[in-house]
């Protein structure tokens, strides 16, 4: 009995890790770097929304790239999201209080897929809390747009230009 027990603990091990290995096998990311611009006239104290930035994804060439096609896909989500003040150079992130980050399609659909509630002063780099949102039907489009919420703490004399670096997590079915 203890020679059974044993061997369906190592069957069920060995095929654990074995899935954990293939699921290693069929994920891959997505590096997408966008810059938003806040104008200096941009109100204080309310959550405004940013001009959308459209996106071309270029989905099926990445898809090719890593040896997949967009109906494989099974699972795409935001694995990291990075703002960093880009312009003026001796800016940091004091003037903005929060901040949300979403994406659409031609659909009218739209997910919130990250956010900052406090940003801390005296920054000029902020990771931003993913939302963990599915972003299969953003990814495997053709284009998106990145839509911002942003609410600001203090008046901001000039244009302020952010590099957002997203990463996104994709994951394909073997099949």
């Amino acid at each position: 009995m203890k020679k059974m027990f044993l061997a369906v603990l190592l069957l069920f091990t060995f095929i654990a890790t074995s899935c954990d290995k293939i699921d290693d096998l069929l994920t891959f990311y997505i590096d997408q770097e966008e810059t938003i611009r806040i104008e200096s006239n941009f109100p204080i104290g309310v959550v405004t929304p940013l001009s959308p930035i459209p996106v071309k994804t270029n989905s099926s060439e990445t898809f090719k790239n890593n040896k997949t096609r967009a109906e494989l896909v099974k699972d795409v989500s935001l694995n990291r999201l990075t703002l960093s003040v880009a312009e003026p150079t001796d800016e940091n992130f004091d003037f903005l209080r929060s901040i949300e980050i979403y994406l659409s399609n031609d659909k009218n659909e739209e997910t919130k897929i990250a956010y900052l509630d406090e940003v801390p002063k005296g920054v000029k780099t902020i990771e931003l809390k993913s939302t963990n949102a599915r972003l299969d039907k953003y990814i495997k489009g053709e284009t998106y747009t990145v839509r911002t919420r942003a609410a600001i703490a203090k008046p901001i004399t000039r244009d302020v230009a952010i590099k957002a670096a997203m990463r996104f997590k994709v994951t394909a079915d073997p099949i």
